[in-house]
């Protein structure tokens, strides 16, 4: 988070981790879930939404030495969760049909995802922190609300004609041609864990991992094993299965990457290609807490050796306190480093 790499000792800690270990990574929140923004913008526009005392200061000043110890920088945006934009702009904000500005059971504002005013500020966003010295954006919370009184919004722009999927698929084009087309910026999604097992529903919230695919260079499932309800998969507590519950996740989804290879070349050549030559690779979230059960080294071990036997192209930790299972890792010079 902003808030840990703006805290002298933590920070140092979790970039000694990198240099010794086979982390070759940091993720880096430069919006936070309160649509804060955690540095000093440049461009005019962003700057009303900025901390009063952002986290980072100014981004290049940040970068650069991390960039210089050769550490991979990925920005982190929350997107349709974004309380301080709502604030300022009410009318991209979801509404209560009774009145007034809606909120989820947390109390947390969103704004509509069918606003393509909210795409161009979060593709400013993007723009930003790429020029500022990060390597990749990574978008989060891009999807329709999950929690709360569901039935009392009112969409300022959404109608509520085209499916919630549609939407989503239509800003991860957007993001695609605005950010990697355009610019050459890689970009990467968080979805949420059951996109990769449930491919005929979007889940109520517009996440579809065949949607995501061809729009991102990765894609980040939360596949938490202590997030899948009891039975999940014949698995009683599938907290306690971490190697099950991730390698059975990266083999389901990669039914869906065949899926999309395979409708391409049933066309036949027939008019313009709609894949990339490319499709984004699955670089999950993994857990590193205790819910569930106790989170050993091993256990989060099992969870990387998981992902890459299930064709994973590397993977990422989370830890809501950044505090990180030091023996779960390989110490540098022991396995190649991923991201």
């Amino acid at each position: 988070s902003a808030s840990t790499a703006g805290y002298g000792s933590r920070y140092s800690e979790l970039v000694r981790l990198v240099e010794e270990t086979e982390l070759n990574t940091l993720v880096v929140d430069v919006k936070n879930h309160r649509g804060e923004l955690a540095f000093r913008p440049k461009a005019p526009a962003l700057q009303p939404y900025s901390e009063e005392r952002p986290q980072l200061g100014d981004l290049e000043e940040f970068t650069r030495p991390l960039r210089e110890k050769g550490i991979y920088l990925i920005a982190r945006i929350f997107v349709f969760q974004d309380p301080a934009y709502a604030e300022r702009h009410p009318e991209w904000a979801l509404q209560r049909q009774w009145g007034g500005v809606w909120t989820d059971y947390r109390g947390v504002k969103w704004l509509d995802p069918a606003s393509q005013e909210v795409w161009k500020y979060n593709v400013a966003v993007a723009r930003e922190a790429f020029r500022g010295g990060f390597d990749e954006i990574q978008f989060d919370y891009i999807r329709f609300p999950s929690d709360g009184n569901m039935s009392s919004i009112s969409y300022p722009v959404y109608d509520g004609q085209v499916a919630k999927r549609q939407v989503i698929k239509d800003f991860f084009r957007f993001l695609d041609n605005q950010l990697r087309v355009r610019y050459g910026i890689p970009i990467s999604a968080d979805l949420f864990g059951l996109t990769m097992w449930n491919h005929e529903s979007d889940l109520n919230i517009g996440q579809m991992l065949a949607d995501a695919l061809p729009h991102f260079d990765f894609i980040s499932p939360m596949v938490y094993p202590s997030h899948y309800p009891a039975g999940f998969n014949g698995l009683e507590n599938p907290a306690a299965f971490p190697y099950a519950v991730i390698k059975d996740n990266l083999e389901r989804g990669a039914l869906v990457y065949e899926a999309l290879r395979a409708a391409e070349e049933a066309r036949d050549g027939e008019g313009e290609s709609y894949l990339p030559q490319r499709l984004g690779t699955i670089r999950p979230w993994l857990q590193d807490f205790d819910l569930g059960a106790v989170y050993t080294a091993s256990m989060v071990r099992d969870q990387m050796r998981a992902s890459l036997e299930g064709g994973a192209s590397g993977w990422l930790l989370w830890n809501a306190r950044n505090v990180y299972t030091e023996g779960a890792l390989n110490k540098t010079g022991t396995e190649t480093a991923l991201h």
